[in-house]
Order: structure tokens, then C-alpha cells, then sequence
């Protein structure tokens, strides 16, 4: 069976509870439940699984997905792809899509095309991220029970839990690909993710503009308003994404570029020469 896990979680740390705002604004609706009602409209997923934490004030996680018809599961806060792995077993899935709540303008045909890729190749672990190519938020990762398993039974690093899927795609051990956006969505500047109150606020325009002529506006329609509108990108443009990074030196290079966009330039010229006196 093929089913979506949807992680979610009310603890978020630069936008508390980011998947409980409303969109569009004033409406009712939530972030996640924008996020299940798209994937319901996969041709794909058989079932979708909203995978949260043991933490009380992550009932009203279980209560949207009960409202939403979802399935649900509840696991480790931290321990994230023991989440996934107990979730999946749960659920007898054969195939995971891994899908994140702060995601509302997923778009489940892009999804679909993953999926038909994934079981055409024969691969481990297919993405459309490692390489970004499609607008940030149209992310999904595809990969097999058995790939889970060996990464529940052997990654060991604390990244490697919290975020589920590094061990796939950096342990050397498994078969993986990346697909690419075609020419016409190839958009990776456009940012349409739910981290902080700017990107908050450039998803309610978003939804302003698009979400009362299509509720289930696609790719098309999200890169269409962007070129039209270009100003909905200043709104969240400094935003700066968080990565994951595999030594010191990937993460003092990434505060030098994040102190450079803060114009913070006496720290980034510290952070620089310290990162120099390393190499």
C-alpha cells in the first residue's frame, strides 16, 4: 500500500503552532487541513497518516485529522523517523510519501509524478528536493518500507532522527534519484513553505489571489501568480530556509551568509576568518 505521512507538531520554533493559522485568512480553515484535503485528491495515496507527538497540546493535531478523515499516529517528539517508522508499520505501508504540514500549496499531481517515478525506477528513495527545482513548498519524498527499516535500524546521528530521511539519501547505502521540475515550473526562488510570519503572510496573498477561483490551485496557477506578481516574493525573500548540515564548516559558511543578508557585517567577517583559520 501507498500512503502519505504528514508530520506534524503544534511546537514549532520560529512560528508556534504555524500549522493551526488559518488560510486563507479568516476563513477556519487550517494549514493542515489544507494540507490533507490536496493529498486527498492524489490518484496515488491510499491512505494518509497524520504522524504527531504524545504531547497534550498536540490533541488538537488528532482532532483535525479525525475532522479531516485522516488516519493518525503519535510517537517519539524528537525522534522523528521513529515516528515515521512506527506510523508506517502501523499502517502496513509499502511505500511512504513523506510530506511536512507546513507545505499548504502541495500539489498532489506533483506528488503523484513522484510516486510513478519512484515505482518505475525501482529506486530506494526518490525526491524532488535534494536539487530544488519546483517552488519551495511543492516538496515530497517517496521511498520504500524497507528503506525506513534500515534507516530506523541503523542511523544513529540525532539530524539523522529529526529530520527522517538524511540517512536515506547520505549513508551511500541505498539507490536514490532526484526529479526535476520541467522548464516551465523550474521556480526554486519562489518560496511558498510556512516557517515564519513572512511567509505567513505571502501564503495568505497567495490564497487571496488563487484559492476563490481554484481551491486546489496547482503549479501552474502558483507560478502564473508569481510571474504577474512578482512583489509576493519580496515578501518572504530574506527568509532564510533551515538545512541540515554534516559538519562545522557547512554550518559557519551558512552564518556567514545569513549574517551578510542581516547586513550584520562585523560578525560576518568574524564568522569568515574563523572559518578561514580552520581550513
Amino acid at each position: 500500500m501507498t500512503g502519505a505521512i504528514i508530520q506534524a507538531r503544534t511546537a514549532s520554533t520560529r512560528l508556534p503552532e504555524k500549522v493551526l493559522r488559518e488560510l486563507p485568512f479568516g476563513s477556519g480553515i487550517t494549514v493542515l487541513e489544507q494540507v490533507i484535503r490536496r493529498l486527498k485528491r492524489s490518484q496515488s495515496l491510499k491512505k494518509i497518516i497524520v504522524a504527531t507527538t504524545e504531547n497534550k497540546e498536540d490533541d488538537v493535531i488528532v482532532k483535525i485529522a479525525k475532522k479531516e478523515k485522516a488516519a493518525y499516529f503519535r510517537g517519539s517528539e524528537n525522534d522523528v523517523l521513529s515516528r515515521y517508522y512506527h506510523a508506517a508499520k502501523e499502517h502496513a505501508l509499502v511505500t511512504i510519501v513523506r510530506i511536512t504540514s507546513d507545505c499548504p500549496c502541495i500539489d498532489p499531481s506533483v506528488v503523484d509524478g513522484l510516486i510513478k517515478a519512484h515505482e518505475q525506477s525501482n529506486k530506494d528513495y526518490t525526491t524532488n528536493c535534494l536539487k530544488r527545482t519546483y517552488p519551495h513548498g511543492l516538496d515530497a519524498e517517496v521511498f520504500s518500507f524497507v528503506a525506513l527499516e534500515t534507516a530506523f535500524g541503523e542511523a544513529s546521528k540525532d539530524f539523522e532522527k529529526e529530520h527522517v530521511t538524511p540517512f536515506m539519501y547520505g549513508s551511500g547505502k541505498f539507490n536514490i534519484q532526484n526529479i526535476e521540475a520541467p522548464d516551465e515550473y523550474n521556480r526554486p526562488g519562489i518560496r511558498i513553505t510556512l516557517d515564519t510570519r513572512e511567509d505567513y503572510i505571502a501564503l495568505c496573498a497567495v490564497y487571496d489571489f488563487l484559492y476563490s477561483v481554484n481551491p486546489f490551485f496547482g503549479t501552474k496557477d502558483i507560478v502564473g501568480l508569481f510571474n504577474a506578481r512578482p512583489w509576493i516574493g519580496m515578501i518572504n525573500e530574506k527568509v532564510v530556509q533551515k538545512k541540515i548540515f554534516n559538519s562545522l564548516e557547512e554550518e559557519l559558511k551558512e552564518a556567514e551568509k545569513v549574517l551578510a543578508l542581516q547586513d550584520l557585517l562585523r560578525a560576518r567577517d568574524y564568522v569568515r576568518s574563523r572559518l578561514e583559520a580552520r581550513q
